[in-house]
């Protein structure tokens, strides 16, 4: 046996790193959980989403079971309301984003091996039960999806989102 020095778990406070944000924004549509809503601040705290969009009829902070699951992360990730999901969705590509949607389609492109090119994103998320409107999917650039070698053929909406967000970023990210 080697004397090898022996491993053990940061403090909440060892492990936070210096704060950045990456030209990302979560565009969340008509989300009927506020969990899953919840999980989308995390998501965007955790990977430096500069903001999310609530869209439709998505829950909205305040909210306790939105709260619990952010662990209040709503508090300092910028987020805005938005009734209409298409008219966010014209203005954000008018602003440069590329759009994207998340989403299981006859054309969507695999998220591993895409090569896009943007300076800005907007990523569609779309309702637990319904997923992304077909508005919304023919107003985006691209539509994206997460290969699955099991027997689902999809992911829940936050863990996808995160799994997402997080290849979409990194090309930001410092090594």
């Amino acid at each position: 046996m080697t004397d090898s020095p022996s491993d053990r778990q940061l403090t909440h406070r060892e492990a936070v790193q210096p704060s950045q944000k990456f030209p990302v924004c979560i565009v969340a549509d008509s989300i009927e959980s506020a969990v899953n809503v919840g999980s989308l601040f995390r998501i965007a705290d955790a990977f430096g989403v500069e903001k999310i969009y609530l869209t439709g009829s998505s829950p909205t902070p305040p909210s306790s079971k939105l709260r619990k699951t952010s662990r209040a992360t709503e508090r300092w990730v910028a987020y805005e309301s938005r009734g209409d999901a298409l008219a966010l969705v014209h203005e954000l590509k008018a602003s440069g984003h590329l759009i994207a949607s998340l989403e299981v389609t006859e054309r969507a492109v695999d998220i591993r091996s895409v090569d896009l090119r943007f300076d800005r994103l907007a990523l569609i998320v779309g309702s637990e039960n319904s997923g992304v409107s077909q508005a919304l999917l023919d107003a985006s650039e691209v539509a994206l999806r997460i290969p699955m070698f099991g027997k689902n053929s999809s992911l829940n909406l936050a863990t996808a989102c995160g799994v997402a967000v997080f290849e979409l970023a990194k090309r930001f990210m410092p090594p």
